[in-house]
């Protein structure tokens, strides 16, 4: 019988003899590596449609955009819990001739319903109770809730899409498949997918930085993969900002750690996880020694970031009081302009409490008196600094509410559950359709009857903003090339400028 030890020994020296042979063959590698996504290197060179960046550092193991980006970075502000779109950007006046009426089964349809209304005897179509603006936004005009005044005032910058639908009905799964492309955990999100193919702009912060604020209604788990990096490089997946003590975990040097002595360990741990490097030839040791490096630098830079006392009055006008309490949602969005600046390339803000199944009307109006004003601050700012010129900006949950309502039903309260068949979501900043509003629901808001917008084709759609082919943009994993949009998703022209 053959000695297990000897087998692990032939085995250990086939990887390395293979592993070292492909460090000589870098060039045939790399024409390899772009035939498989259908970019040979004759290809690049002479392709019209490829680009070559001309500013911004690239990081080393970045793929580079297939085409010239509208979009170098991304802020998306998530609204867990799924906004009521009836209540803020789906404008129904003819609904209050229904009031209290049983919704048609025609236009439910045989949907599926979640278990907290499954078994309602009824079906009481529930009005907006609130008042609509129609706003000029250099299009048709946008109807935009009174909840949101201060949106109004921006909404010329917005690319409103009513029509979007997604397969998830409960929170989890809809959450993972809006951020991940996949209902089911362990694929790369949505953040990761930038900073894997657009590379570092700034070595002394995170590509993806992610930050979180606690909201005023029903508020859902948020799990760590909605940012993760699933099966690319670690060095992708989403650096949480918190609130209070260090603004990263172990930021600080521990007590009678001097910075000299924390360099000096590192390169110590660098050492060693290099001699398992070549012992192991695993690419994942790369990644951990970039991390830590990027976290030492992060003990200078960080502080540098969250320091807000060189902002102006003016700015504090804008984004108002709130923005000077950390933990809210206004000074997420302060420092997601900050950070915006400084070149991080995808930021995601998740506003919690917007899972509103009984009393709506007192919840969204505390939800939206909360961003309302930071996120009209937000555009305003990055406009007049330029940077919304290269910024997209992407506001939405995972779902929308349903027309009837949960519960019980009158002039002041109601409630509403989830629904997946049709929700709004709205872009601004770089490439976008500004002053469109694209897509339309029924008359009952319920199912969409014109230009429907799957999370794939969304996430399509944002790719191809920021300079990507969705198809091309892959990574091979366990044999087999995964995307974000997996075998599904179109661009939708109409949301480009």
């Amino acid at each position: 019988m053959t000695d297990p030890l000897q087998q692990a020994l032939a085995s250990h020296s086939r990887r390395r003899f293979f592993g070292q042979a492909a460090t000589g063959l870098t060039g045939m590698l790399g024409s390899t590596a772009l035939a498989s996504m259908g970019l040979s290197s004759s290809a690049r060179a002479s392709s019209p449609e490829l680009w070559t960046p001309s500013s911004g550092p690239i990081g080393s193991d970045a793929i580079g955009p297939h085409f010239a980006p509208k979009a170098k970075r991304v802020i998306y502000l998530h609204m867990e819990g799924g906004p009521s779109q009836l209540d803020l950007f789906d404008h129904k006046p003819d609904l209050h001739r229904f009031y209290d009426t049983e919704l048609p089964e025609s236009v439910r349809n045989g949907q599926r319903l979640t278990g907290m209304t499954a078994g309602q005897s009824r079906f009481p179509v529930a009005p907006s109770m609130f008042k609509f603006k129609k706003h000029d936004n250099g299009g048709d005009g946008v109807f935009i809730s009174e909840l949101m005044p201060h949106l109004g005032s921006v909404a010329n910058e917005l690319c409103l899409v009513r029509s979007m639908h997604t397969e998830a009905i409960n929170h989890e799964p809809a959450i993972t498949f809006v951020q991940t492309g996949n209902q089911q955990p362990g694929r790369p999100s949505f953040g990761a997918w930038a900073s894997y193919g657009l590379g570092s702009a700034n070595r002394d912060l995170p590509t993806f930085v992610v930050m979180i604020t606690q909201g005023f209604g029903n508020m859902q788990a948020l799990a760590a993969r909605f940012w993760g990096n699933g099966f690319l490089p670690s060095e992708h997946q989403g650096c949480k900002i918190r609130s209070s003590g260090d603004p990263v975990l172990y930021l600080s040097d521990p007590k009678g750690v001097s910075r000299a002595d924390r360099r000096r360990m590192l390169d110590l741990v660098n050492a060693f996880a290099e001699d398992e490097r070549n012992r192991t030839l695993d690419p994942e040791i790369d990644a951990r020694i970039a991390q830590q490096e990027m976290a030492f630098r992060m003990q200078t830079s960080v502080p540098e970031l969250v320091d807000l006392s060189n902002e102006s009055q003016s700015t504090w006008d804008l984004y108002g009081e709130e923005a000077k309490k950390p933990g809210t949602f206004a000074q997420s969005c302060l420092m997601a302009r900050r950070l915006n600046e400084r070149g991080v390339r995808f930021v995601q803000l998740y506003m919690r409490g917007w899972d509103a199944h009984g009393n709506l009307p007192g919840e969204i109006r505390k939800q939206c008196k909360a961003v309302d004003q930071p996120m009209a601050a937000l555009l305003t700012d990055m406009r007049r600094r330029g940077l919304l010129d290269d910024t997209l900006v992407v506001w939405g949950g995972e779902f929308g509410r349903t027309v009837y309502s949960q519960g019980g039903l009158s002039k002041t309260n109601y409630g509403r559950d989830h629904h997946p068949r049709c929700f709004s979501m709205w872009m601004a900043g770089a490439g976008v359709n500004r002053g469109h509003v694209h897509g339309e629901s029924c008359d009952f808001g319920y199912n969409i009857v014109k230009d429907p917008v799957s999370v794939h084709d969304l996430h399509a759609t944002l790719l191809h903003l920021l300079g990507f082919d969705h198809e091309r943009l892959a990574h091979r994993h366990q044999g087999r090339d995964f995307r974000l949009t997996d075998v599904f998703g179109r661009v939708v022209p109409e949301l480009i400028a």
